[in-house]
């Protein structure tokens, strides 16, 4: 009898596994996505749909084609439990059962670490396709009675680099409308520092990070949690205040409810937590990748941080796991081992028509070396890049780069 594989989400970790383990075993493997979203969607191009550069046709392409292509069965329906003692997964489109298990199910917002984080009160996020289209939403009513705009990252997030290009797209759209001078903008951050980034930062990051501020005429405050969200005002947990017109604040995520409520599964947050094979260490064939794989973070802020889990370690992660998952169908012993911090960080942060490509050896201290290429062509090469990926996992090339 075939083995069969079960993954859980069809995005960067999902997609990448179940076409990696396809591509290993062929015809000695079924392989079935459940995804409750039938759309692929290329996340960092989220910065740009509230300004009405990117629109979902633009950023995202139907799963069931490319899965067909290489000989995967996808389901669009929804995992409502997981039950690791019968290996089986009950879906709202039926019950499947696996011999392996990948977890690739992303991110939920942990919104209540911000109470009166919504559009109600003109606090808007960009990290899910409709926050970002409400978050445009809110963009074009600022635009009409403009005043002082917020962007931040409030305590626990990992995601600071969404959070620095979408602070920076915004000064760039302010001085196209030619609203520079009339607008105050102000980044709030949880980091210690500028261009700590969720990564402990870079040599010489804070003073690239102060010199871009000062550039573009943005106040920092950091160090800071954010207390409470009102229409047209923020309050920091040191007791400060911030008016706005437009707010867009980056939360802290969590794992899917599905994955959290599954008994010894998942930490407090819902994430799945992992060996460096990226196999769960509580149940031997369940696997977990992403966002949904948990990530111990190497140090203490005053103000508590996460890690940045995007979509190139995502990808690694994903390798890796399938590479296991197909050794062991034929009997062999695991051989790939890579932790999250080890894997290389590779990230192009957009500025509007500037940015900084940041490079490093690890993701996570220590390191021997990291750099960041600040210039117009880190936008250029992040225009590229989009182009780039959407082609290659709309064809399911996932062995390239």
């Amino acid at each position: 009898m075939r083995a069969k594989v079960l993954v859980l989400g069809g995005n960067f970790g999902g997609l990448t596994a179940a076409i990696s383990v396809k591509h290993a075993l062929d015809e000695d493997v079924d392989v079935t996505v459940v995804s409750a979203s039938d759309r692929f969607l290329f996340n960092p191009s989220l910065i740009w749909v509230p300004f009405g550069k990117r629109t979902e046709r633009d950023i995202t392409f139907p799963l069931a084609p490319t899965f067909d292509a290489h000989g995967v069965e996808f389901v669009h329906g929804e995992a409502t439990a997981i039950d690791p003692a019968a290996k089986q997964v009950t879906t709202t489109a039926g019950t499947y059962g696996y011999d392996y298990l990948v977890v690739a199910t992303g991110y939920r917002n942990n919104m209540a670490v911000l109470p009166g984080l919504e559009p109600a009160n003109g606090v808007h996020t960009i990290t899910t396709l409709p926050d970002a289209e409400e978050a445009g939403e809110g963009w074009r009513r600022f635009l009409d009675d403009p005043g002082p705009v917020v962007v931040g990252a409030t305590q626990g997030t990992g995601c600071f680099g969404a959070a620095y290009e979408f602070l920076f797209n915004t000064a760039y759209q302010l001085k196209k409308a030619g609203l520079k001078k009339r607008v105050p903008l102000t980044y709030v951050t949880a980091e210690p520092f500028l261009g700590h980034f969720g990564m402990g930062g870079l040599p010489g990051g804070e003073r690239l990070l102060k010199m871009f501020l000062k550039k573009e005429g943005i106040q920092a405050i950091t160090g800071t949690a954010l207390d409470e969200a009102s229409a047209g005002r923020l309050l920091l947990d040191d007791g400060g205040k911030l008016d706005f017109a437009y707010a867009v604040i980056i939360p802290p995520f969590l794992g899917q409810e599905v994955v959290a409520a599954t008994p010894g599964l998942a930490d407090a947050k819902g994430f799945v937590p992992v060996h460096d094979t990226y196999q769960s260490t509580a149940y031997p064939d369940i696997y977990a990748v992403g966002i949904a794989a948990a990530v111990a973070v190497p140090w203490t802020t005053a103000v508590p941080l996460g890690v940045p889990k995007t979509g190139f370690p995502t990808e690694v992660q994903a390798r890796v796991a399938a590479d296991n998952i197909a050794a062991r169908i034929r009997g062999e012993e695991q051989t790939r081992h890579k932790s999250f911090g080890d894997i290389p960080a590779v990230c192009v942060m957009d500025a509007g028509n500037n940015g900084v490509m940041i490079l490093a050896d690890h993701l996570l201290p220590p390191r021997k070396g990291g750099i960041l290429i600040p210039g117009p062509q880190a936008h250029a090469a992040k225009l590229a890049f989009e182009k780039y990926f959407l082609w290659k996992a709309r064809n399911g090339y996932v062995r390239l780069p």
